[in-house]
């Protein structure tokens, strides 16, 4: 049979040489890309700067680990793997997409590299790879348009959802398939020797197209290159006008991602903290005031609703779903720098978009930025929106008072400096436990933080005396800065009070460095956190959580212990949000436990997931919210009670002051005292250690 006249030569009618289009798709379509892009970019030269060209090395590490290899997606297994499906397709098959646009114009085109037994290896790749797409694509429409998993569900309140423009781009990738097969298929089925993978899509359609004639081949030929020419470049210029503008963006906003857990970014990028006073506003209050990584984060958003399906806040129906920050953000970014006219002056944030209480009730435990696979960043732009309206005294009644007290007194309780110390003063615990005083002149090599609410919460109070009982067996020299210590601002920071948080900051500095320790331990999360990861001048005192010490203690033979006391209690340990997700301490609160014999320890599940280590359920006590009064139909408690339960367990361990308080009060909630009981890891530990 005689072979196909090739695009670059073909004439339409006999008259019109289609090498002329196949040179006019490509400049328009390029040429209105550009103009798009250069537009969506506008806001981003506004916006406030961002730091993000350090540790360039880690950066490469997690663009070939989160964005080439979609280290992320399988936590949702099947839309995992139909998106790395589909993503890997598309990587293999952008090199036949580049070669075919030139072959319009020069049929010879050979990308460099690619001819020979590379060149044939590299055409059954990128044919099984168009149907393994075809397929997925067809999957992933029954799943979006038909079976409709719930996290991609909009509320009336955020307007419409996205199920039809998601379907229809995966009929414009299913298209671009079968265009390419077609037109490849037609060239074979005329006689033009290629070996083809069986069972792929370009075998079949060769195996149909050989009942054709030859004049329909030529047709099917040429049209099929066409609309896929004339598909490629529209989608190409569809990308950045929704939410598929994650296709192009993903890759840079992986690169630029946050490499540190557990810190808040600084008011102001190239504001050092001693400036912080010449600053005439903090925080976000209009969209320019987002840094540009932010905003390059609304335009990155896959809409795949991951985080929020993950958000406590969001599970027990508080006004927050982080979903909506982002496409809120993006859809304003789309109206106040439109495609065509004047770029619109921007209004207040809160109180347009954004609602007070949807910022309020976010608890900062992390779990959205854990579950985005695209490296979208939720906590520095709700602290920034905090900050805002802290700044413009917009703060929640039931915050103020705590505030007070902490700007006053140091610690939320408003109680004085001098009963910091009041749970070493307990005559059955001096008389057994020495705890030296930092600020009466003692000397230790350790010190040991206590924090505000393990000082003055009678309850946790019993915490801190396990605490340094635990120090005391396995040999530490301790001791507490007492009255000098302050709260260690971690809530603070985060609720939004910067000026507030610096002032504790420096206090707990200052006495850290003036008391000559080497080394910190304290059971307080958010005290490790923050002391962690953002007290700088702390550099050559290194930090422990309670439960790393007892751990390693145990392991050395420092600590022993004697059995369980009730071996048919079945326990679950609840990981802290600041602890675990935060600072990535997941085993060795369980090594620690797993030390005490005939502990029985199972891991917390919602029906057939596990619902612990980075995936654990915050209790609601981050942020200062033990303090705040959310609008909720169920406390984050009361769901982790639940969990527990569903795992077997009548033991709720925590390592955090702050989850123990709210496990109990959910215990109590939930109407289950006497089933189900809640104790944290340094009494646990405390009760069992040999003598």
């Amino acid at each position: 049979m005689t072979p196909l006249v090739p695009p670059a030569s073909y004439k339409l009618f006999g008259l019109f040489p289609t090498f002329l289009l196949s040179i006019l798709i490509p400049l328009i379509g390029v040429g209105i890309f550009t103009y798009i892009m250069a537009k969506r970019v506008a806001p981003l030269m506004k916006a406030a700067p961002d730091l993000r060209l350090d540790n360039i090395p880690e950066r490469i590490i997690k663009v070939l680990k989160i964005w080439l290899v979609q280290y992320r997606q399988p936590r949702y297994w099947v839309a995992g793997l139909l998106h790395i499906i589909i993503f890997a397709g598309f990587l293999v098959l952008s090199i036949r997409s580049t070669s075919l646009v030139i072959i319009g114009i020069s049929h010879d085109f050979v990308i460099p590299g690619m001819g020979g037994i590379i060149g044939s290896l590299y055409n059954i790749s990128k044919d099984i790879a168009a149907t393994a797409v075809l397929i997925a694509c067809a999957i992933a429409a029954y799943r979006r348009g038909i079976m409709k998993p719930e996290r991609y569900a909009v509320p009336e309140k955020y307007g419409h959802d996205h199920t039809a423009e998601a379907v229809f781009v995966l009929g414009i990738i299913s298209t671009l398939m079968i265009a390419e097969a077609l037109f490849e298929a037609a060239e074979v089925a005329a006689g033009h020797d290629m070996f083809l993978f069986p069972f792929t899509l370009v075998w079949f359609f060769t195996i149909f197209l050989k009942l054709f004639s030859h004049s329909a081949l030529q047709t099917i030929h040429i049209l099929s290159y066409y609309i896929h020419d004339v598909v490629f470049f529209f989608f190409l210029c569809f990308l950045p006008l929704g939410k598929h503008f994650h296709v192009i963006t993903s890759l840079p906003n992986v690169f630029f991602m946050r490499l540190k857990r557990g810190n808040i970014k600084p008011v102001k990028h190239g504001v050092p903290d001693d400036k912080l006073d010449d600053l005439d506003s903090f925080g976000v209050k209009k969209l320019e005031d987002f840094t540009w990584k932010h905003m390059l984060d609304f335009y990155t958003c896959a809409d795949c609703g991951r985080c929020s399906d993950q958000c406590p806040a969001n599970r027990v129906k508080r006004p927050l779903s982080p979903r909506f920050i982002t496409i809120k953000g993006r859809d304003l970014m789309f109206k106040n720098y439109p495609l065509r006219g004047d770029f619109q002056k921007s209004e207040p944030l809160v109180g347009s978009i954004y609602e007070e209480d949807e910022i309020w009730s976010c608890t900062t435990c992390g779990a959205c930025e854990q579950e985005c696979p695209i490296g979208i960043e939720y906590i520095d732009k709700i602290v920034d929106l905090r900050r805002g309206m802290v700044d413009e005294g917009e703060v929640p009644q039931s915050l103020q008072k705590p505030l007070r007290a902490l700007e006053k007194r140091g610690n939320p309780w408003g109680k004085t400096e001098k009963k910091r110390v009041e749970w070493t003063k307990d005559k059955e615990f001096k008389a057994e436990t020495s705890v030296k005083l930092l600020d009466k002149g003692d000397e230790a090599e350790t010190l040991y933080f206590v924090d505000s609410i393990s000082s003055y919460d009678d309850r946790m109070q019993e915490l801190a005396q396990s605490t340094a009982r635990i120090l005391t067996a396995a040999g530490v020299d301790f001791g507490i800065l007492g009255s000098l210590e302050k709260d260690s601002g971690n809530e603070i920071r985060r609720f939004g009070e910067e000026m507030l948080y610096q002032d504790m900051k420096d206090q707990n500095i200052d006495a850290i460095l003036d008391s000559g320790v080497k080394k910190i331990v304290t059971a307080d999360p958010h005290a490790f956190n923050v002391i962690k990861n953002e007290y700088n001048g702390l550099d050559n005192i290194s930090i422990e959580h309670i439960t790393q010490l007892v751990a390693r203690c145990a392991k050395e033979g420092k600590l022993n212990f004697n059995n369980i006391e009730d071996p048919t209690r079945i326990y679950a340990y609840h990981d802290p949000c600041y602890l675990g997700r935060h600072n990535s301490v997941y085993e060795d609160p369980r090594d620690a436990l797993r030390s005490i014999p005939g502990l029985n320890l199972v891991e917390m599940r919602l029906g057939d997931q596990y619902k612990s280590r980075d995936r654990s359920l915050c209790c609601g006590g981050g942020g200062l919210m033990l303090f705040y009064e959310p609008e909720e139909e169920v406390r984050m408690g009361v769901l982790r009670v639940e969990m527990a339960r569903d795992a077997g367990a009548n033991v709720i361990v925590t390592a955090c002051p702050f989850c123990l308080v709210n496990m109990e009060d959910a215990i109590k909630v939930a109407g289950v005292e006497g089933q189900m009981e809640a104790i944290d890891f340094v009494e646990l530990i405390d009760r069992h250690i040999k003598n």
